[in-house]
């Protein structure tokens, strides 16, 4: 995929236009934003990443463009699981709610950062060692089945309770209130960590994690670095909007994690797929190709689809039968 330089900086300067864009908007009218303003925002973003998916597929070819269809959505997906994981942080750390905008905005730009470093760091992996696809293809079966086994055990994720977490709540003199991002004030006299430092240290904690199971999951879809970065920033476009107006409908997605774990594990067999075809390893078959079939992009995104569709559908299925069941019983 031949990419221009002004193809390259006017995405990237798009891109750091609307995060400025939203970091002054938020800066001057901290607030808890309405139903509506999350749904143009959000169908502004969507609709930006469709007109991009269709451009690429008209300039670039048609394989491209399903190319980061898949991805996007792929990413997306993931997206709104982290999303989950915030609304869990935001409670945990008691953030009120007009603050959360603020604190959501740093989180996605620190997600931004984490997954350029990560893209970067995995396109010159892939570029240079061809059997990190068996690596990252096992990473993503082995994390595939991390959500299988927290789904059926019923396990909480509680990111407030992670190491980093605590070993700065332990470590700093951390204030009562907050104050908006200011990260230093002075209480009682002493001067004081605000709260919300602990929550960004929190929010970029969790977004490396994030970025190791996404980067490998869209380098199983392409390896082309801007189709890799566009995916990507077109998933974390709009999280904060999503985040509010989504809030209870991700609750009622209680089979999301099982949607994607499959995705992820299906990428994941993709991957394997691709290594051994492309393998160089001596102890596998010589050292030679192995014949196998690929899975194609398009094949790929018609099971995302579908897996994304089943899993919505499932999921309010069963939230109504929960809801008629607890009527019954009262």
């Amino acid at each position: 995929m031949e990419v221009s330089t002004l193809e390259w900086t006017i995405t990237i300067g798009v891109t750091v236009a609307v995060l400025l864009f939203d970091v002054i908007v938020i800066a001057r009218d901290p607030h808890e934003p309405t139903m509506k303003e999350c749904a143009i925002a959000l169908t502004v973003y969507i609709s930006a990443a469709i007109a991009f998916g269709i451009w690429t597929l008209l300039y670039h070819g048609h394989d491209y463009g399903v190319e980061f269809f898949a991805g996007w959505l792929t990413e997306y997906s993931l997206s709104m699981d982290n999303l989950f994981v915030f609304i869990i942080l935001m409670a945990a750390l008691k953030v009120p709610r007009q603050l959360q905008q603020e604190a959501l905005m740093v989180g996605i730009i620190l997600a931004l950062i984490f997954r350029a470093i990560f893209i970067a760091l995995g396109y010159q992996l892939i570029e240079n060692f061809s059997f990190v696809f068996y690596v990252f293809g096992a990473f993503l079966v082995y994390t595939a089945y991390t959500l299988v086994k927290s789904y059926r055990s019923h396990d909480d994720e509680h990111p407030e309770d992670s190491a980093v977490v605590k070993f700065a709540q332990s470590h700093l003199n951390v204030g009562e209130e907050y104050k908006g991002l200011k990260l230093w004030y002075k209480e009682n006299g002493a001067r004081v960590v605000s709260p919300m430092l602990i929550v960004i240290i929190a929010l970029g904690s969790t977004d490396i994690l994030f970025a190791l199971d996404s980067i490998p999951a869209i380098f199983g879809i392409t390896q082309e670095p801007y189709l890799v970065f566009a995916a990507n920033v077109f998933a974390l476009m709009g999280l904060r909007q999503l985040y509010f107006l989504l809030g209870g409908l991700l609750k009622r997605l209680v089979y999301l994690s099982l949607g994607l774990s499959f995705i992820l594990a299906f990428i994941g067999v993709k991957l394997v797929l691709h290594a051994l075809h492309e393998n160089e390893l001596p102890f596998i078959n010589g050292g030679e190709h192995v014949s196998v079939p690929e899975i194609s992009s398009l094949l790929s995104l018609g099971v995302i689809l579908v897996t994304l569709v089943l899993t919505a559908v499932l999921s309010l299925a069963k939230d109504k039968r929960n809801a008629e069941e607890q009527a019954a019983d009262a």
